[in-house]
């Protein structure tokens, strides 16, 4: 990703076709170690297409996916059951009625 992100940053600059050097450079900048491999890989994948396109197209595919709630039906039951044996656990407390209002009387 973060080989992406130095693409775009580059084009951003005004670059219309960043090299690996330029992506090493602007990384470099933030102290972060390039990997050479990977960066060919994104600058010949990205040579020659109009970035804006190809965004709007991601976003046209995230679009189509299904977000959050799939998953969420299997936690309800587990915690049901934690929640109930917690309850047998848990044991009655002696109760003071003389703690209860600390000597204050609100209504009179």
């Amino acid at each position: 990703m973060r080989y992406v992100a130095a693409y775009l940053l580059a084009v951003l600059g005004g670059n219309a076709a960043p090299s690996t050097a330029d992506l090493k450079t602007i990384l470099g900048s933030v102290g972060i170690e390039a990997d050479a491999k990977q960066l060919s890989m994104v600058v010949d994948n990205l040579k020659g297409k109009d970035l804006e396109e190809l965004i709007a197209e991601g976003m046209g595919k995230l679009a189509s996916m299904p977000s959050a709630g799939g998953s969420g039906g299997s936690a309800a039951p587990a915690a049901a059951a934690a929640t109930e044996e917690k309850k047998e656990e848990k044991k009655p407390e002696p109760e003071s009625e003389s703690d209860d209002d600390m000597g204050f009387d609100l209504f009179g």
